[in-house]
């Protein structure tokens, strides 16, 4: 999701205010402290979302617990702060939090402006369109005169306001603090239509009382690249973040699970053995152990295993991996190797 203006205003401010916080040396804080502090999403099925015996479970969850594993040699040691849209650069800009895991688009305005570097992309989105079946809508071209929900804090309401002006066609905006109220809102008539990331609506879709009373439109009217985001000034932790990512993406394409890593650390294969720990100091070079990868794996598992069980086939959310398949899978998912 993107920001407003006024929200980026304001967190530009932030991150001026805070600038002799994003000198730190946040791996020394983090292991003084103890404990990974990561930003979530407060709630959104798939990504972040505490389950019933109140554990945090997700594709950005992962990312959270990864980081942990590679630092701590434990995936366990991450306290999860729930964050609203509004919420989430301000508390990463003032040290509030280590990481940022909270379905956040890659943008040039975020990048340049903020003090925040993106660590690379852990899902590929885009912006669609949730309608009751009932409306008889079949694409967002029908939407003319449409009431719609938006939450607050993100720049969905300036694609919106593009695409609208785009195809000459009007609609009364109606926005909320958080998913819970926009789709709340939806559900209770109060908009025709919701717009978010593709991945949102899916996730929101199951809170409805009746699901299958609801579809998305087939048209994505934007870019979404969502990922991990870190301040800027501290490359070190920026290594950290971006190789924890990397590594869960090697490992699929090197067929490395959470099953067979162990077995995996005898491979004759030298990029399987990089990526181990058994050759070379990789992790020396970013202040952490050589098995960084390793517990990664081993705790979290790599990129198809964390997609898989959050929001991919086995899990409520049933999406195709399509754009989020690996390179030579037919998707656009790439890491840069280890060596």
């Amino acid at each position: 999701m993107k920001t407003t203006i006024r929200v980026l205003t304001a967190a530009a401010v932030a991150a001026v205010a805070f600038a002799s916080v994003a000198s730190a040396a946040t791996l020394d804080d983090v292991k003084a402290r103890g404990v990974l502090s990561c930003g979530v999403n407060t709630g959104l099925p798939g990504f972040s979302q505490a389950n019933d015996q109140n554990q945090w479970v997700g594709l950005d969850v992962d990312m959270c617990r990864a980081v942990a594993a590679a630092v701590f040699g434990d995936a366990s040691k991450v306290k999860y702060v729930p964050l609203t849209a509004k919420e989430r650069f301000t508390a990463l800009q003032s040290g509030e939090i280590d990481l940022l895991a909270r379905n956040t688009t890659w943008t040039m305005t975020r990048d340049t402006q903020l003090g925040l570097n993106f660590a690379g992309v852990n899902y590929y989105d885009g912006q669609g369109f949730l309608v009751n079946k009932s409306l008889g809508v079949k694409s967002a071209m029908e939407l003319n005169g449409a009431s719609v929900c938006i939450q607050a804090g993100t720049t969905t309401e300036l694609n919106l306001a593009d695409y609208f002006r785009q195809h000459h066609m009007k609609y009364s905006p109606i926005t909320f603090d958080t998913s819970d109220q926009t789709i709340a809102g939806f559900q209770s008539g109060r908009c025709d239509v919701l717009t978010s990331d593709r991945s949102q609506l899916y996730a929101l879709r199951i809170k409805l009382a009746d699901p299958s009373s609801a579809e998305v439109l087939p048209e994505v009217i934007s870019k979404e690249p969502l990922g991990p985001v870190v301040r800027q000034g501290d490359d070190q932790w920026f290594n950290i973040a971006k190789w924890s990512l990397s590594a869960m993406i090697n490992a699929e394409e090197l067929g490395v699970t959470s099953a067979n890593v162990d077995e995996m650390k005898s491979s004759t294969n030298p990029s399987v053995k990089r990526l181990l720990g058994v050759d070379g100091d990789f992790g020396k070079g970013m202040g952490i152990g050589n098995d960084w990868a390793y517990n990664i794996i081993k705790q979290v598992g790599n990129y198809s295993e964390s997609f898989e069980r959050n929001v991919g086939m086995s899990s409520p959310l049933k999406i195709e991996r399509g754009l989020n398949a690996l390179w030579n899978q037919g998707g656009i998912l790439y890491a840069p190797p280890i060596r």
